[in-house]
């Protein structure tokens, strides 16, 4: 284990659960966890300053504790795509930037680290660059969500195709269902998932079904009940 960037197949894959699934289970091993949200949209102001729910819910699953400044240095109010976001608040994010402040707290060489980016592999983080291009100056393999329901396997191979024609390896992929629809059809569901498996050709860390917990911890709790650490299990 090591340091690994997660992407989705679209915005509302499941990132955020998937990748504090996998940070909850390296922890019931007794791993020391780090989850990282540089840039993230749609946050509230509180008397602590603009807070993100994905962001909180990694720094939850963090061990040893960290600053949120450092789990998430991007925060912007509206709920719309980043580089969007950033241009409203008068803000210009860089990868060279991000980067920066990436880099300290992976330097900490926890167990497992995962920065979680935003939206799907090809979102802007600028003008002319996008939050894509971190993992690469990084050199980061890639863990896919596959966000379960009609067209997940075109939108999954595109994001494959894309990921290894920026240098990097795909670490493995997850599938979270999105759509119950998608699973009603048991034959159907599971043919689907072999498809993906043949296609993608990366090990698949686990399929995490419609979850009945609610708030942040209970669902990194049960999502890690499906999930497999990457390049261990």
């Amino acid at each position: 284990m090591s340091a690994y960037f997660v992407t989705g197949t679209d915005t509302d894959a499941g990132k955020t659960l998937v990748t504090s699934g996998l940070l909850a289970l390296a922890r019931r091993r007794g791993f020391t966890t780090l989850g990282l949200k540089p840039v993230a949209s749609g946050c509230e102001e509180t008397a602590q300053g603009l807070r993100n729910a994905d962001a909180l819910a990694l720094e939850a699953q963090t061990r040893p504790p960290l600053p949120y400044a450092t789990i998430n240095p991007f925060a912007f109010a509206p709920a719309i795509a980043p580089h969007l976001a950033a241009r409203r608040a008068g803000a210009t994010p860089t990868l060279a930037v991000l980067a920066d402040h990436v880099r300290p707290p992976l330097d900490l060489e926890r167990d497992l680290t995962l920065i979680e980016g935003a939206g799907g592999w090809r979102v802007p983080l600028n003008e002319r660059e996008d939050l894509s291009g971190l993992a690469v100056r990084l050199a980061l393999p890639v863990i896919l969500v596959v966000g379960l329901r009609l067209g997940a396997i075109s939108h999954a191979r595109l994001s494959g195709e894309a990921i290894r024609a920026d240098g990097l390896r795909l670490a493995g992929w997850v599938g979270n269902l999105i759509d119950p629809g998608f699973a009603a059809d048991d034959a159907l569901y599971r043919d689907n998932l072999a498809t993906l498996a043949a296609t993608l050709d990366a090990p698949c860390l686990g399929v995490v079904p419609r979850l009945a917990a609610e708030g942040h911890a209970a669902l990194a709790a049960a999502a890690a009940d499906h999930l497999a650490m990457p390049d261990v299990d």
